[in-house]
């Protein structure tokens, strides 16, 4: 069988990829307008405030989705958690991103139904996921709910304390996603893993 007859991204992981992203992008705008109050995207400061605190709600849910679609779906260990044969091969996929692949060289990776992502990958989506979504889910709620959890708000430190959680983690995801972003122009065409996004299939 062709790779390009094995589907890499089943329909349920697409759609929530876009759902995902979409919602990521509303946090991050309506995040800004909130942080930098001289930035004016909405004419409405509630709206902002509301926007935000449910777009988060949002966020929660679907990652909820995401860690039980895997549990319908299988092959979570293969796609995401890092294996020995992945340690090894660590070297030859960083040269290729540094220098192989201005080059024109081949990449050492190649993605099967059964390992989507190379080791440089699932390092990264690994701590969006598993550190860095739950960190701002959880700051969020408690920062949007302060009253509720006022007893872990003093035990954490206080409010500036979960505010800078919440901000840095939230520039960590603007980081990523300009990474995110340019990593994807990296297939055999500039469209091509975007474009796979949408078919389930790399081209």
């Amino acid at each position: 069988m062709k790779k390009e007859n094995i589907p890499l991204h089943p329909l349920s992981i697409r759609i929530w990829h876009w759902i995902n992203a979409l919602i990521v992008l509303v946090l991050i705008i309506t995040g800004t307008e909130l942080r930098f109050t001289d930035i004016k995207i909405f004419s409405d400061y509630g709206f902002v405030v509301a926007l935000h605190k449910y777009a988060g709600y949002l966020l929660t849910v679907s990652f909820l989705f995401w860690i039980a679609a895997y549990q319908f779906l299988g092959g979570f260990a293969g796609h995401y958690l890092v294996s020995i044969k992945d340690v090894r091969s660590l070297p030859a996929q960083a040269v290729f991103y540094l220098y192989g692949y201005f080059r024109g060289g081949p990449n050492p990776f190649s993605a099967t139904a059964e390992t989507r992502f190379n080791v440089l990958q699932k390092i990264a989506y690994s701590f969006i996921m598993f550190i860095a979504t739950p960190v701002i889910i959880l700051s969020g709620i408690i920062f949007g709910n302060i009253m509720d959890f006022y007893r872990i708000v003093h035990q954490l430190g206080g409010l500036r304390i979960i505010d800078a959680i919440h901000v840095i983690t939230g520039y960590v995801f603007i980081i990523y996603l300009f990474v995110h972003l340019y990593m994807a122009t990296l297939g055999k065409n500039i469209f091509s893993h975007t474009k796979s996004m949408f078919t389930g299939r790399e081209p």
